[in-house]
C-alpha cells in the first residue's frame, strides 16, 4: 500500500490494527484503533464507533475510518477551495444567497477532485477486509460532530447499503463535500465554528440488514428525566424514522419496567434495495399494528443503553439495528438539548427552584452576573445553564415544612406548587423525613416581629442607603489596581448589610402581610377580589412606580420639539445620540432631561440582577422607543395626573370598602381592622420595590466603566470574578419551575434535512406537555410568598420603566402597588423560593 509523505501536520499519528502498532501518516484506521480522544483523526461519529466498539457486551458492525489526513490530501488537490473557504468563513448569516451559492461551488470543485491512487487503495484494501458482499454504510464524521453541546445531528450526508468499491469511492467524495451543504455551513456558522478548522473524516462500516431498527435516548429527550429512557422502534431500517416517514413505536422504561408505550400504525418500511441504496416498502396489514420490539427487547436494549450511558459519563442519543434477535448499535452521541442540573456531592434525589422565575428574568446569566449575585446573598444556591436554583429537598422531605412551602409558592405562583405537588405524588422521589429537629421547623422561620405602622421608618431607611451609596461613589473614585478589588469585597458586606437589615426585611413583610389580609378578609366579608390593587395605587416611596412617571416628565419636555421627535426616531443603539441633540432646536433640554433622568434611574435595565447586562445609562437608546410612545400615547402632564389620579382612586375605594363593612354584623371591628390593614399597606407597601433599586445602584458604581472614574486603571466592570461553568447561550423554553435532579428542559432540536437520509425529525421531539392547574387562574394567587428564610427585598428585572407606569394595568399577580407586580425573590433579596436568573 502506497503511503503519502507527508503527515497531518501536528505530530498525528495514525494506527493501522493490521499492523498492530502506530504508524505514521495513514489515511485508514479501524475501529479497533480508535477511542474517544481521537476525534481530530477520525471526526466525532468516528470517535465514538471507535469507543463503542470497546465496550464489553456492545455489538458494533466492522467498519473504519477515512481520516482527516485524507480529507487534507484531497483539499490539496484543488487550491481553489482554499480560497472559497476562507471566503466562506468571512460570510455572516444575512449573507444566505452568497452562501448557498459559494457551497454549492465548494462541494462540486469537491466532487470533482480525483482521489489519489495511493488513497483510493487504502480505502479500497479496508474495505475488502469487510469480507463480502462489501454492502457498506458510508456516514460522514467532521471533526465538529456529535460533540457534548453541538451535536450537528444530520447536517452531513449519510449513505446506506453502498456495494461495491467503486460506490464507496464515490460516496466518500460525496461525505467529503457534504462538509459544504448549506445546511451544514449554516449550523457551524450560528455555533461560531470555522469552517477552516472543520475537517471531515468518514465512516465506512458494514452494513447490516435489520428486522428493526430504531433510537434510544438514556434520558427522556422531552422532559429531561435522566432516570426514564426512552426508544422509539419501527420495522426495517431506521433511516424511516430519522426522516419522519413513519411514526414509531415509543416507549418510557424506568427502572427496568415499561412504564409507557404507545405502537404505532407502520405502513412503510425502509429497506435495502438488491441493487444498492434503499427503497420504501409497504408493511402486510396484519403486521401494521404489530409491535416492533418485545417489551423484553426493550428492557434489554436499554440496559444496553445504561451501560454505554456510564461508560461515556453522560445521557446518550443511540442508534440501534435489532438483527436475528441480537442489537447492534451503529451510533452514540449525547444528547445536547438537555437541561443541564446543578452538580450535587450526593447520589441523591434533588428538586430545584428556580430563582429567576421570581425576578421575572428566565435568560441565563453570565458567569460574573452569577458571581455577583450569590456574594450578596446568604441562601445556598446552585447553579446551572446559567441560571440559579434554591434546593427545596429538605423542606419537602419534612411534612410538616412541606405544607408551608407549599402554601408559600403557591400564593408566589401557582404553577411551581403544581410542579412540586407532581413530584410528591409520585411518592418515590423524596424520603419522608421526621418532622423533628431543623427539617420540620416552619417554611421560613420566625416571622418577623411587629413593627409599628410609622411612615417616618421608611424614610429613614432610604435615608440610610443613600448615605451609603453617596458614601461609595465618593471613596471609590480614589481607588485603583488592587486596592479597587479589595474595596469592593469590603463593600459587599456593606451590601449585604443593607439588604437584610432587620427592620427593612420588617418593612417589606408589614407591607406584604398587609396586602394578603385585605386581599384575603375583603374578599371573605365583602366578595371583593383582588381589593389590594386598588387600595395601594399611587402608595408613597415606590421606586418603580416613580422611575415610570419620571419618564412621562421627560416626554413633557421633548414633546413640544418637533426636531426632536423627529430625530429620536430614527436612534439607532447609539450613545452619541444625546450629543448630536444639541445641534437641534429644543435638543439641549432634551439631552439634559434625559440625563437627569440617567442621573438618577441610569443603573437599572432589563434583566438587571446580571451586573453584565448593559445598563441604560451605557445604552441610553434602550429608552427612546419608550419616550417616544409617552408622547404619542400620553398627554402633557400624564404623569402627575395619573399619580393624583391613582391617590383619590385608592381613597375613594378606601372609603367605599368602610363603609360596606360597617353595614355588616360586627362592621365596626372589621372595618376598624381593615382601616388599620390599609394605613398599614400604603405606609410599607412601596417600599418594597426600594431594597433591590438600592442593590443596583451600588453594584453600578462598582462596576461603572473606567471613563468615569479617571483614576481606575482597570478595565471596565472591574468585579470579583468567580470560576463558574455555567454556559451563557439561551434556553428558550423552560418549562418547568420545579427543577428535579433530572431538572424539565425544553424538547430537544429536530435535526435537519439531509442529503442521502432526508432528516427531518429528530425521534422524540413532539412538544412538551403543559400540565395545566384547574381552578387557579386567577392571578391574585400570584403575590410575595412568606418564606422569610429566603427573603429579600423585590423589584422589577424585565418589566423596566415601560410596565412601571402602565395603568390601568390588567389585574396584579401579586397586590402591592399600581406599578407592575415585581416578584419576591427567595433565597436573594425578595422572594419566596430562590433568587436570580
Amino acid at each position: 500500500m502506497t503511503r503519502q509523505s507527508t503527515d497531518a501536520g501536528d505530530g498525528r499519528r495514525f494506527h493501522d490494527p493490521t499492523l498492530g502498532a502506530f504508524q505514521p501518516d495513514r489515511y485508514v484506521v479501524g475501529f479497533e484503533g480508535i477511542d474517544q480522544t481521537q476525534a481530530a483523526v477520525v471526526g466525532g461519529k468516528g470517535a465514538h464507533l471507535g469507543e463503542l466498539s470497546r465496550i464489553d457486551g456492545i455489538s458494533v458492525p466492522a467498519g473504519f475510518c477515512v481520516t482527516t489526513d485524507a480529507y487534507r490530501r484531497v483539499m490539496a488537490e484543488a487550491p481553489s477551495i482554499d480560497d472559497r473557504v476562507g471566503r466562506l468563513s468571512r460570510m455572516h448569516l444575512d449573507d444566505g444567497e452568497s452562501i448557498r451559492t459559494l457551497s454549492a461551488e465548494i462541494r462540486r470543485t469537491l466532487e470533482g477532485v480525483a482521489i489519489p491512487h495511493d488513497l483510493a487503495a487504502a480505502i479500497t484494501d479496508a474495505v475488502a477486509r469487510l469480507g463480502e458482499p462489501p454492502a457498506c454504510a458510508v456516514r460522514s464524521s467532521a471533526t465538529a460532530e456529535d460533540l457534548p453541546t453541538a451535536s450537528f445531528a444530520g447536517q452531513q450526508d449519510t449513505y446506506l447499503n453502498v456495494v461495491g468499491p467503486a460506490a464507496i469511492l464515490q460516496h466518500v467524495s460525496r461525505c467529503w463535500a457534504s462538509l459544504f451543504t448549506e445546511r451544514a455551513v449554516t449550523y457551524r456558522t450560528r455555533n461560531g465554528f470555522d469552517h477552516r478548522k472543520v475537517h471531515m473524516a468518514v465512516v465506512v462500516q458494514q452494513m447490516v440488514f435489520p428486522q428493526t431498527a430504531g433510537t434510544l435516548f438514556t434520558a427522556d429527550a422531552v422532559t429531561s428525566n435522566r432516570k426514564v429512557a426512552s426508544v422509539e422502534a419501527t420495522f426495517g431500517l431506521g433511516e424511516a424514522l430519522v426522516s419522519g416517514l413513519v411514526n414509531a413505536d415509543v416507549y418510557k422504561v424506568r427502572d427496568d419496567e415499561i412504564v409507557a408505550n404507545a405502537v404505532a400504525t407502520k405502513r412503510l418500511a425502509i429497506c435495502a434495495s438488491p441493487s444498492g441504496g434503499t427503497q420504501e416498502q409497504a408493511i402486510e396489514p396484519e403486521q401494521q399494528e404489530q409491535p416492533a420490539l418485545t417489551d423484553a427487547q426493550v428492557v434489554r436494549l436499554v440496559r444496553l443503553g445504561r451501560r454505554i450511558e456510564a461508560h461515556f459519563g453522560r445521557p446518550q442519543d443511540i442508534e440501534w439495528c435489532l438483527v436475528d434477535d441480537g442489537f447492534h448499535i451503529v451510533q452514540s452521541r449525547p444528547i445536547t438539548t438537555l437541561f443541564p442540573i446543578p452538580a450535587a456531592d450526593d447520589q441523591e434525589n434533588h428538586v430545584y427552584v428556580s430563582v429567576g422565575h421570581q425576578q421575572m428574568m428566565t435568560d441565563p446569566m453570565k458567569p460574573l452576573g452569577l458571581s455577583v449575585w450569590l456574594l450578596t446573598t446568604p441562601a445556598p444556591m446552585y447553579h446551572a445553564g446559567g441560571r440559579l436554583f434554591v434546593d427545596v429537598t429538605p423542606r419537602l422531605a419534612s411534612p410538616a415544612s412541606r405544607a408551608g412551602l407549599l402554601e408559600a409558592l403557591g400564593k408566589s405562583d401557582p404553577l411551581i406548587r403544581d410542579a412540586l405537588e407532581t413530584i410528591l405524588e409520585r411518592g418515590d422521589f423524596i424520603r419522608t423525613l421526621p418532622d423533628e429537629g431543623p427539617s420540620g421547623a416552619p417554611a421560613g422561620g420566625a416571622p418577623p416581629a411587629p413593627i409599628e405602622t410609622d411612615p417616618g421608618i421608611v424614610a429613614e431607611l432610604i435615608e440610610r442607603n443613600q448615605a451609603s451609596v453617596a458614601a461609595l461613589k465618593r471613596d471609590i473614585r480614589t481607588k485603583s489596581g488592587s486596592a479597587l478589588f479589595d474595596f469592593i469585597v469590603a463593600d459587599l458586606q456593606e451590601l449585604q448589610r443593607l439588604l437584610f437589615y432587620p427592620q427593612s426585611h420588617q418593612v417589606v413583610m408589614a407591607g406584604m402581610e398587609a396586602t394578603w389580609w385585605l386581599n384575603e378578609q375583603l374578599e371573605e366579608w365583602l366578595g371583593e377580589k383582588n381589593a389590594a390593587d386598588t387600595l395601594t395605587r399611587s402608595a408613597p416611596n415606590n421606586v418603580t412606580s416613580e422611575m415610570g412617571l419620571a419618564l412621562l416628565d421627560v416626554a413633557d419636555v421633548i414633546r413640544h420639539h418637533p426636531d426632536v421627535v423627529a430625530f429620536l426616531e430614527h436612534v439607532d443603539d447609539d450613545k452619541s445620540f444625546l450629543d448630536q441633540l444639541a445641534k437641534l432646536a429644543g435638543g439641549p433640554e432634551a439631552r439634559d432631561a434625559i440625563g437627569a433622568y440617567l442621573d438618577k434611574y441610569g443603573m437599572r435595565c432589563v434583566g438587571e440582577i446580571d451586573i453584565t447586562r448593559p445598563r441604560w445609562s451605557e445604552r441610553p437608546a434602550t429608552l427612546v422607543p419608550i419616550i417616544l410612545g409617552n408622547i404619542n400615547n400620553f398627554e402633557p402632564g400624564a404623569g402627575k395626573r395619573r399619580f393624583e389620579q391613582g391617590l383619590q382612586e385608592a381613597a375613594k375605594k378606601e372609603q367605599e370598602l368602610l363603609e360596606r363593612l360597617l353595614a355588616l354584623p360586627d362592621g365596626e371591628r372589621k372595618a376598624e381592622e381593615t382601616k388599620r390593614m390599609i394605613d398599614r399597606v400604603r405606609t410599607f407597601i412601596g417600599y418594597r420595590e426600594y431594597p433591590k433599586y438600592g442593590m443596583v445602584s451600588r453594584t453600578s458604581c462598582t462596576s461603572m466603566p473606567c471613563s468615569q472614574r479617571p483614576s481606575d486603571s482597570y478595565t471596565h466592570t472591574c468585579f470579583v470574578r468567580r470560576t463558574t461553568s455555567s454556559t451563557s447561550r439561551s434556553m428558550s423554553s423552560t418549562t418547568s419551575y420545579a427543577r428535579t435532579k433530572w431538572m424539565t428542559s425544553s424538547w430537544t432540536s429536530a435535526r435537519m434535512p439531509s442529503g442521502h437520509t432526508k432528516r427531518s425529525r429528530r425521534p422524540g421531539c413532539s412538544p412538551p406537555m403543559v400540565r395545566s392547574s384547574p381552578g387557579r387562574t386567577n392571578a391574585t394567587l400570584r403575590r410575595p410568598a412568606r418564606w422569610s428564610a429566603y427573603q429579600f427585598p423585590p423589584g422589577p428585572s424585565r418589566g423596566g420603566p415601560a410596565s412601571s407606569w402602565t395603568w390601568p394595568r390588567p389585574t396584579s399577580r401579586r397586590a402591592t402597588s399600581w406599578s407592575p407586580p415585581t416578584p419576591t425573590p427567595a433565597g436573594h433579596p425578595y422572594s419566596s423560593q430562590s433568587t436570580a436568573s
